[in-house]
């Protein structure tokens, strides 16, 4: 409701009523109201928010034991990357705890992993960049072992259906977890410190090739950096623990534009 709506009302109806008294009157009152419903408005979407953040939360660890036991039997790898999320996303003793044990739910053979999809898509709504970032935790998982396996293929589909992502986008999202999965494997230099993706790497990162301009070089730099900017995602309801993780991915589109614009020589 707009902040104004009440105002103009009461004091329509005050002047009718009772003149230039009547209108202030009115006005008085119809402030209080408009007051009354921005407050409620907010109590709602701060309610409504706070259930986003728990639906999103517990689908995370849940589908990601579902990945884990895509193949009858979860690696080292699969648990420890499970591992490194939650220390990425700073969860203390208790959190740890509750994200286990939604990770050892979502593994058992007969959980069905469709109720929480199609929740989660309901409480997402049209915040479709939500949609793509969940989309890609669950990539980094399923290629924490080092490739995709056809059953683990199979919930990714699911995944996709469920939250209304097209083959389009799943191709471009792909193409950069892949992207990122690779150079995040071979990225340690013989010191120690991480290197940068290589070229090719880097574009398969942005989502372009070679043969890309430079102007929708920027274009797609400037987009990726806007879908993954931490404070935008918690804004749209992103729990504020995954903050931590939204800053990574940020971090590596900006690596990998600083690798072609240096090789392009852009300014």
């Amino acid at each position: 409701m707009k902040a104004w709506f009440g105002k103009i009302v009461g004091g329509a109806l005050g002047l009718y009523a009772g003149g230039p008294v009547g209108l202030a009157l009115g006005v008085l009152l119809g402030n209080a109201f408009d007051r009354t419903q921005q407050s409620q408005s907010k109590t709602l979407e701060g309610d409504r928010r706070g259930v986003l953040q728990t639906v999103f939360f517990q689908a995370t660890f849940r589908v990601m034991g579902k990945l884990a036991k895509a193949d009858g039997r979860v690696s080292e790898q699969e648990i420890h990357q499970a591992r490194e999320v939650m220390t990425r996303m700073g969860l203390n003793e208790a959190q740890r705890l509750e994200a286990m044990r939604l990770f050892n739910e979502g593994k058992t053979p007969d959980y069905d992993i469709m109720p929480l999809l199609e929740e989660l898509h309901e409480v997402i709504g049209r915040r479709s960049t939500l949609s793509q970032l969940f989309l890609e935790l669950q990539l980094q998982s399923a290629y924490s072992d080092g490739a995709l396996s056809a059953n683990e293929q199979r919930i990714i589909q699911l995944i996709c259906k469920a939250l209304n992502i097209n083959k389009l986008q799943f191709e471009l999202i792909h193409q950069r977890i892949r992207a990122q999965a690779q150079f995040s494997r071979h990225g340690g230099s013989a010191a120690g410190r991480p290197r940068g993706p290589n070229l090719e790497q880097s574009y398969r990162v942005l989502g372009v090739d070679q043969k890309t301009s430079d102007a929708d070089l920027k274009k797609a730099y400037r987009r990726l950096m806007s879908q993954h900017h931490p404070d935008k995602l918690v804004a749209r309801g992103l729990p504020e623990e995954m903050m931590a993780i939204a800053k990574e991915k940020t971090q590596e589109i900006q690596q990998a534009y600083e690798t072609v614009k240096s090789q392009r020589k852009l300014s």
